[in-house]
């Protein structure tokens, strides 16, 4: 149960089957939504804007859509919140920074056009940090406020934490999405490059810019995602490729139990001492669904290449606000953008080079298990606001493209969560949340034996 309102501790799936069957309004759950987030919201801080007469008057029209008999979509009457950066038709859209205040677009980002061609209620924006980089909004994490939520998707992981709503959207350059989600306590998702529109989303690194979702199962994120999929001639990192079946195939069992990858990614020495514990010990625990492989030695530069592209990409993306106003921006953003103007071109072409060289070592790896597992972040969620954790255990997926999903399957002695990552290849995003959705299963058997 999610505070006072029960039908907030009902998966998403789940919402969406009774409001389509008449066994749940849409006003009802708008409702619950708003009551948890009018509670929570003046500790958690998860909102850029929000408007609940407009959420209601939406579950209204909704509702007053499923009695009439027409046909609904796939998300009908499902409250979804989104990250500051995505374009959003007659409601601000301000990207975290002073020099966006204010900014009000006038026309919808792709995703959100198919986000409400599916039924969903934007409930509002969620806070992002400056530019979708790492200078920290206001957001909180909502296990404890005394400590990080994450960046830069802080607000969209927070707010499916407090069960302020089902689902939200968010983006991923580094690690954007699935650090926070593990922060915060939820399944994280990002896809594989290309799969989900970014046509009206802030643009910081097209090479590496990736949307993602947050739910509370892996299979709440797949009915998320699979709206979201597809090609858009407005982003030619899309392709024309036939509809997903995300959650069909992520609620199916597997036909064999999967087997999983253990990697100690470069940095692993050095994480939290309970999350290098808890890693191992559900490797061990997994038995032989689970073995240990090494990375080559080359690894090592992948943080350093991936910096390297966002980095470039950015001086050249935020240039317009640095004409507009260099003093208005944080100290984090204009050093990021110092660095990137620094950079030769020999060096950063050469640097575009190394993805297909590290997924061709992640794919051997693959070839003999159906995901990778590793740390969704170095440990749980740093104290203070002034930092949103290090992305080490994200970037080189995203720098990759790879499919990656974090399920919070741990808690720390502190109180707050961890999660376990699990990867994929390129294109098997179906599978990969199939086998998120058996870990959690099978996790919480071993914690049932235990």
């Amino acid at each position: 149960m999610r505070g006072p309102y029960p039908v907030l501790a009902l998966s998403a799936v789940e919402l969406r089957d009774r409001i389509a069957n008449g066994a749940l309004r849409a006003t009802e759950l708008a409702s619950a939504c708003l009551a948890q987030i009018a509670a929570r919201e003046p500790e958690v801080q998860a909102w850029a804007w929000l408007d609940g007469d407009h959420v209601m008057a939406e579950a209204q029209r909704l509702d007053r859509l499923r009695m009439s008999g027409a046909p609904i979509g796939p998300l009908h009457g499902l409250p979804v919140a989104l990250k500051d950066v995505i374009d959003t038709k007659g409601i601000p859209t301000e990207n975290g920074a002073a020099l966006d205040k204010g900014r009000v677009p006038d026309r919808d980002a792709e995703i959100v056009a198919r986000l409400k061609a599916a039924g969903a209620i934007v409930v509002g924006k969620t806070v992002t940090t400056e530019l979708a980089y790492l200078a920290p909004g206001k957001t909180r994490n909502p296990v404890n406020p005394a400590h990080t939520p994450g960046g830069s998707s802080q607000g969209s992981a927070a707010a499916v934490a407090a069960g302020m709503v089902p689902l939200a959207v968010g983006t991923q350059t580094g690690g954007s999405v699935i650090r926070p989600a593990s922060f915060c306590g939820v399944t994280g998702f990002k896809p594989t490059f290309g799969r989900i529109p970014r046509t009206g989303i802030l643009q910081q690194s097209p090479s590496l810019d990736t949307v993602g979702v947050f739910a509370r199962t892996p299979e709440d994120a797949a009915m998320l995602a699979e709206v979201l999929f597809g090609h858009d001639e407005g982003d030619p990192a899309t392709e024309l490729l036939a509809p997903p079946r995300l959650l069909d195939v992520a609620k199916s069992k597997p036909p064999v139990a999967p087997t999983l990858a253990f990697v100690r990614l470069p940095g692993f020495d050095e994480a939290h001492d309970e999350m290098r514990l808890a890693m191992e010990e559900l490797a061990g625990a997994l038995g032989e669904q689970c073995f240990e492989t090494e990375l080559p030695s080359a690894f090592g530069d992948a943080a350093a290449i991936r910096e390297r592209i966002n980095f470039a990409e950015m001086a050249k993306c935020y240039y317009g606000y640095e004409k507009r106003g260099w003093e208005l921006l944080s100290q984090e953003t204009r050093d990021a953008m110092e660095k990137g103007r620094a950079v030769p071109a020999r060096d950063y072409l050469a640097a575009l080079d190394w993805p297909g060289i590290f997924r061709a070592a992640f794919d051997e790896i693959l070839s003999r298990a159906d995901a990778i597992l590793v740390p969704a972040a170095t440990g749980p969620a740093p104290e203070g606001l002034g930092s949103t954790g290090s992305a080490i255990f994200n970037g080189v997926f995203t720098l990759c493209g790879m499919p990656a999903v974090t399920i919070p399957v741990f808690t720390a002695g502190n109180g707050l969560p961890m999660g376990a990552q699990l990867v994929g290849r390129r294109g098997d995003d179906a599978r990969l949340l199939r086998t998120a959705a058996w870990l959690a299963r099978h996790v919480e058997t071993l914690g049932q034996e235990d």
